[in-house]
């Protein structure tokens, strides 16, 4: 039995019931679009699907499609009630990037019924249906199921053509403008040109960069070290809404001469206080694996869940500060980010093993 067939089952099984689309902490438009394709999917078997998130919604891009396409989705508020859920669907994400929202999901007793990703399997979620795939995108995958009949998308309906238009945004931005599509990808996107509505692909894909992306920029490329074709920087702390602009630093460092590879991480400041160190890789070496490579240089937490991860040429990492978030003052914020920043590079030079006195040359910060 095809995996077409196998979800059909499984929502027709489940028909009638109301599921929690989880995605990941800052979603992008591989995730939205997939979470919007899975919500008109499921609306064909009875089944009603809230959209949630865990961190923001702050790329320019990202803003632009949710609002221009009318995206229905809410960041995850701890006082939802999830026993209204009958199942739990994860998408572009396997639960590593929710926040805790996984551990909530198993006490209020709701299962883990579908995940869709594109990712390298994390082996953390148990569902009935899983459909990892080494595709460009979670979107291309979707599109597939569409395609196989899913969902008969029509012209004239105003949702049909919103849906296709940010499913062929996916797969645009996760395969950096088709140079990193496979044969699956070009496909997809070919499918859904016939439904997309060209100008308000290019009003979305036309958003100009924030004043605060561009510092964000600035600062990693003046902190970068240069370690093996290798581009490192660590940007400091920075706003919740400005997390966006660390993959896009990083994609800025890794077009540098010499550079393969691009890691860029800082702080991440939560409304309420939280704080999680959280980077980017961007590759474009063939034969670097950036999921491997992060799992060995940050490892796992006492659950086993490792704190990074990723997919061909892209990877990040996420890790909360727990006990040492917040600012006493401005002097023990500077001294935590020279802990922190020093830590990272340690960890991602013995991953490289470079020597000891090349780290302390590279490093920049006096012992």
């Amino acid at each position: 039995m095809d995996k077409n067939q196998k979800i059909i089952e499984l929502l027709d099984k489940h028909q009638g019931e109301k599921h929690l689309v989880v995605l990941h902490d800052y979603p992008d438009p591989d995730a939205i679009s997939s979470a919007f394709a899975h919500r008109l999917i499921s609306a064909e078997h009875n089944i009603e699907a809230d959209i949630v998130y865990t961190g923001k919604i702050s790329h320019s891009q990202n803003v632009a499609l949710v609002k221009l396409l009318g995206v229905d989705l809410a960041p995850y508020d701890e006082k939802l009630d999830l026993a209204q859920y009958h199942g739990a669907v994860f998408l572009d994400n396997q639960g590593t990037t929710v926040n805790g929202l996984v551990k909530s999901l198993e006490t209020a007793s709701v299962p883990v019924l579908i995940v869709v990703d594109h990712h390298e399997p994390q082996g953390n979620l148990k569902p009935e249906f899983s459909d990892i795939q080494k595709t460009g995108s979670t979107a291309t995958i979707y599109t597939h199921y569409i395609e196989q009949g899913l969902l008969s998308l029509q012209k004239g309906r105003k949702e049909h053509v919103a849906v296709a238009t940010a499913l062929l945004h996916g797969i645009i931005t996760d395969t950096a403008g088709f140079i990193r599509a496979g044969e699956d990808d070009f496909h997809a996107a070919a499918f859904l040109s016939q439904f997309r509505d060209a100008d308000l692909l290019e009003q979305i894909m036309n958003q100009a960069r924030s004043k605060q992306v561009m510092d964000i920029i600035r600062r990693a490329l003046g902190n970068r070290i240069l370690v093996e074709n290798l581009s490192i920087a660590g940007i400091g702390y920075l706003r919740a809404e400005d997390r966006d602009a660390i993959p896009q630093a990083a994609e800025f460092l890794g077009k540098e001469e010499n550079v393969h590879t691009a890691i860029v991480y800082g702080i991440l400041k939560e409304d309420d206080q939280k704080e999680t160190l959280t980077g980017s890789l961007r590759t474009s070496k063939l034969t670097f694996d950036p999921d491997q490579f992060l799992k060995e240089a940050f490892g796992a937490n006492p659950e086993e869940h490792y704190y990074g991860g990723g997919k061909h040429m892209a990877g990040g990492f996420s890790i909360p500060l727990g006990f040492l978030a917040g600012e006493l003052c401005e002097d023990y914020a500077e001294l935590k980010w020279q802990v922190f920043d020093t830590q990272v590079k340690a960890k991602i030079f013995a991953k490289l093993g470079v020597k000891a006195d090349l780290y302390h040359e590279q490093h920049k910060i006096s012992s």
